[in-house]
């Protein structure tokens, strides 16, 4: 008698506890969609200021104005500013490129690649070698290679269903396609815009050199999936074509920038930290706001949801918007930097940064059983359509961030379209769905609430 009282009691708790996370999350995503502030916080970047790549104007009226949003709020125990040193690099004129075939020139969209050098005044002309791989360079050598322009035109793989694992295979040409091409002679680099679609748009991204010494850097750009199609269609029927592109971007040396953060004090366990956000920085065709004014909004409206709903967290929730994601990464080095040194303890970090689509789910960095825990909350998230509960990258500026015990976890939405506008000129705020980016930001809260209750 005495057990089945003890199995009733346990029971009874068990399902008061379900009950109560689920009125809860109700409260949240019913903030999200009709009290929200994200939407407008993300027209006034996008439409306002504009693009927000790193050592621009435009980043630092982000910070000024992210920092003020967020002191208005009235959600944080206090908002502040950590420094960082940041890449200057500016694309200067705007770009040009053709194919001169015999008589016919035909003109094809190019971008400059973040990070690269620029062509001399009158451009670089030269023939055309197109590969699909980094590895065909060795295959080809110098004696094919040389003096000539290498066009990397590998696709994106559209067989997968998941777009990120085809952005992350076919990236590898954009970011050292460059550095490789130039050991075996090449004078530029053409590379194939990371985008599943047949456009005009040149999709610009970070490129590196490496170690490779200045004086063998080479230009690369950009072309447009439209114009890849072109330039390979005509290398067919006429392999000495000649291809022409002009250039005139700089690097300057480092600025000051900052990350903003704000910070609302735990209530029990002030020490511990759960970190969510985005990166405030963008690149310069467009005003980014999937990539990732989206992010930075929603980790924002977090506070927004918890202090309207009358949610006081029991650990330190810090909203970090990042600054210098996209071509150099500096502001989560910087915080990771100064949380080791002041022996911060994080137990969770989240990171929003692909795209203000619908969500999806989560991927999660943890250990076996901090996510055998969490897992067992997916039929909380199930009646607003989140099903995705898996294993994966976090984010790009939380993938350093170390703590004796701490799980990461990456917003999940819809990938299908991201990579329609990801570093392109159409990245703009007409291509935000207002209820897409508000369900993120409930769907982020939800799970912040959880770990916040329950732990790792």
């Amino acid at each position: 008698m005495k057990r089945i009282a003890i199995l009733f009691l346990f029971t009874s708790v068990s399902t008061f506890s379900q009950s109560t996370d689920e009125e809860q999350l109700k409260a949240i995503y019913n903030q999200a969609l009709t009290n929200s502030k994200c939407y407008g916080w993300l027209d006034h970047m996008s439409n306002k200021i504009g693009h927000r790549l790193s050592g621009s104007t435009g980043a630092e009226k982000a910070v000024e104005y992210t920092k003020a949003q967020m002191e208005v709020l009235g959600a944080f125990d206090k908002v502040y500013l950590q420094e960082v040193m940041v890449p200057k690099w500016i694309r200067g004129e705007k770009e040009t490129a053709y194919i001169q075939n015999g008589k016919k020139k035909t003109d094809v969209a190019i971008c400059a690649l973040g990070g690269s050098v620029a062509t001399s005044k009158k451009g670089v002309t030269a023939e055309v070698i197109e590969v699909q791989s980094l590895k065909e360079l060795e295959t080809l050598g110098t004696e094919k290679i040389k003096g000539k322009i290498v066009f990397f035109n590998r696709p994106m793989n559209p067989a997968n269903v998941e777009a990120f694992l085809s952005y992350r295979d076919a990236g590898d040409q954009r970011r050292s396609g460059a550095k490789e091409a130039a050991k075996y002679g090449a004078v530029g680099t053409i590379v194939r815009s990371l985008n599943f679609r047949l456009d005009d748009f040149p999709h610009a991204g970070a490129t590196s050199y490496g170690d490779l010494p200045k004086e063998q850097y080479i230009p690369t750009a950009a072309i447009s999936t439209n114009g890849a199609e072109i330039l390979s269609k005509q290398l067919k029927d006429n392999p000495g074509l000649k291809f022409f592109f002009k250039q005139s971007c700089y690097q300057e040396a480092d600025v000051l920038s900052y990350n903003v953060i704000g910070e609302i004090k735990g209530s029990k366990t002030p020490d511990n930290i759960m970190v969510v956000g985005g990166h405030l920085d963008s690149w310069d065709l467009a005003d980014g706001s999937h990539d990732d004014g989206a992010g930075c909004v929603q980790s924002m409206e977090v506070a927004s949801i918890f202090k309207n709903i009358g949610y006081k967290p029991k650990n330190t929730i810090r909203v970090v918007l990042f600054m210098n994601e996209e071509n150099g990464g500096k502001g989560g080095d910087k915080y990771q930097e100064l949380s080791l040194k002041n022996n911060e303890n994080h137990i969770f970090a989240m990171e929003s940064d692909s795209g203000g689509f619908t969500p999806r789910g989560f991927s999660f960095e943890a250990d076996d059983k901090s996510y055998a825990k969490i897992a067992k909350w997916k039929s909380l998230f199930e009646p607003y359509l989140i099903h995705v509960f898996a294993k994966g990258h976090s984010g790009s500026d939380i993938q350093d961030l170390s703590s004796k015990r701490i799980v990461k976890a990456g917003l999940r939405p819809d990938s299908q379209r991201y990579f329609d506008y990801h570093h392109a000129a159409n990245d703009t705020f007409d291509a935000v769905n207002k209820r897409e980016l508000e369900l993120g930001a409930a769907t982020m809260t939800s799970l912040i609430y959880l770990i916040d209750k329950y732990g790792i």
